[in-house]
C-alpha cells in the first residue's frame, strides 16, 4: 500500500477491547493495529457487499459433506453445470469416515454467488458450508486483443 495514500483516523473503544484487539494482533501476527483492523473491515465490507451488491466478485465456496448419501454428488455435480459459467474450479479430497472436503471457486454477481451457495449447502448429506467473497476479480485467461 502507498503510505501517500494512508490517512490516520481515531477511535474509542472500551479498554478490554483494545486488548483484545491487541491479543489478535499478536495471535494473527499483524505488524500493528492499522494492519488487522484495514484486513477486518475490507472483510466486513466484502461480506456487506455479497449481501447487498450485484457487484462482480471472486470467492470460495466450501462444503463438507458426507458422500454416502444416496445422489448427494450427483446434485452438486448438476450445480456445478447450471452454473458452470461462475464455477471456475472445483476440487475434493476425500477424509475419514466417508466424509468429503470440496473447494469451489467462483466469479459472478455477489448475488448469483450466494443463491449458488446457498443452493449447494442446502442439499441433504452437507453438514456445513461456507461461501467467501472478496471485492476483486479474476483476471480473463485472454485479454480480448488476442481473442479470434
Amino acid at each position: 500500500m502507498n503510505k501517500s495514500n494512508l490517512v490516520r483516523v481515531s477511535a474509542s473503544m472500551p479498554a478490554k477491547v483494545l486488548e483484545d484487539l491487541d491479543r489478535l494482533v499478536k495471535r494473527r501476527g499483524f505488524q500493528n493495529r492499522s494492519a488487522l483492523l484495514t484486513e477486518m473491515i475490507q472483510k466486513e465490507v466484502a461480506l456487506q457487499n455479497q449481501k447487498h451488491s450485484d457487484e462482480v466478485m471472486a470467492g470460495t465456496v466450501t462444503l463438507f459433506y458426507d458422500h454416502t448419501i444416496l445422489g448427494l454428488q450427483h446434485k452438486l455435480n448438476e450445480i456445478k453445470h447450471k452454473y458452470v459459467a461462475e464455477i471456475i474450479s472445483s476440487t475434493q479430497i476425500q477424509l475419514v469416515d466417508q466424509h468429503t472436503l470440496e473447494v469451489n471457486l467462483l466469479q459472478g454477481s455477489a448475488q448469483t454467488l450466494q443463491m449458488i451457495s446457498d443452493e449447494m449447502i442446502a442439499n441433504r448429506g452437507v453438514k456445513t458450508g461456507s461461501l467467501y467473497l472478496v471485492n476483486s476479480v479474476i483476471p480473463p485467461i485472454q485479454s480480448q486483443s488476442h481473442a479470434s
